[in-house]
């Protein structure tokens, strides 16, 4: 499902038990120097990420103060941000001009403890190439470094490397709780182009012969991925960002299922593995 660009005015785009990716919550938080934002997330447990801006974050009298670094843009520097527990109450108050801020969460209804992720925690993957129009970035800040702080929810950032080309691919989904062959994990994305006046296409194809959807994604699109293989590209002569969310049902790593047709690629795109490696 693409839900388009739009005003959202600090109001969740994807609330609690959504109905197309339930295990999944997210929203994009705008604030002016001074503002303050609280919220709480019964039975999910949330990443407060600043897109740009800097945010000073309290949760139940824990302060995590000067979370992140970025003025600009995404592409301005390293992410950072901070875990919040499920339930527990947060807010962050906004320290530079202005801050765009995404809180990202997973359905989960244990309680562990909150922490603060800065720009040299960053486990960064880079892998592909120019050749195989696959090069692309991931900076993961809630990774699987965090297995033992965190329940079921990745948060993860994926640049193109280079303007136009392929993310995604070879084709994967993650709909399904098979043991040893793949787990269920709802995903959504918000995305980012640079120039901001760029745009990709995102698909959508269930199994077997069905011809997919395809949506025009542009600089704010979201999309939720409740199933089926979801490979994307940005168009030549523009770089591509979107701030991932996974949330897994059973476990919180990740294992993609390659359609079978394409998945002898796997083998001829450099650093795939290793990517892959990166989300279990």
């Amino acid at each position: 499902m693409h839900i388009p660009p739009f005003d959202n005015q600090n109001q969740a785009i994807v609330t609690e038990d959504n109905d197309r990716v339930p295990l999944n919550y997210f929203n994009i938080v705008k604030l002016k120097k001074g503002d303050c934002f609280s919220y709480q997330t019964p039975g999910y447990e949330t990443a407060i990420v600043p897109a740009t801006g800097n945010v000073d974050v309290m949760c139940e009298g824990v302060a995590m103060k000067d979370i992140g670094r970025r003025t600009i843009d995404v592409w301005d520097g390293e992410p950072e941000g901070a875990y919040i527990p499920s339930g527990a109450k947060a807010e962050f108050v906004c320290m530079s001009e202005s801050a765009e801020v995404f809180v990202a969460g997973a359905k989960y209804d244990q309680v562990l403890e909150p922490f603060a992720v800065r720009q040299n925690d960053i486990d960064k993957i880079q892998y592909g190439s120019d050749d195989t129009k696959t090069h692309r970035k991931i900076k993961h800040i809630f990774g699987t470094k965090y297995h033992d702080k965190v329940g079921r929810l990745l948060v993860s950032e994926l640049f193109t490397v280079g303007a136009g080309g392929w993310s995604g691919f070879p084709s994967h989904k993650h709909d399904t709780d098979r043991t040893g062959k793949e787990t269920r994990h709802d995903e959504t994305y918000n995305f980012r182009f640079r120039p901001n006046n760029g745009f990709g296409m995102q698909l959508l194809q269930k199994e077997g012969d069905d011809i997919g959807e395809a949506y025009h994604i542009v600089d704010g699109s979201t999309l939720l991925i409740d199933g089926g293989y979801h490979p994307c590209v940005a168009a030549p002569g523009y770089e591509m960002y979107y701030f991932t969310i996974l949330g897994g049902q059973s476990q919180r790593s990740l294992t993609q299922y390659f359609q079978p047709e394409h998945a002898y690629q796997v083998e001829t795109i450099p650093g795939i593995k290793d990517m892959v490696a990166k989300f279990k």
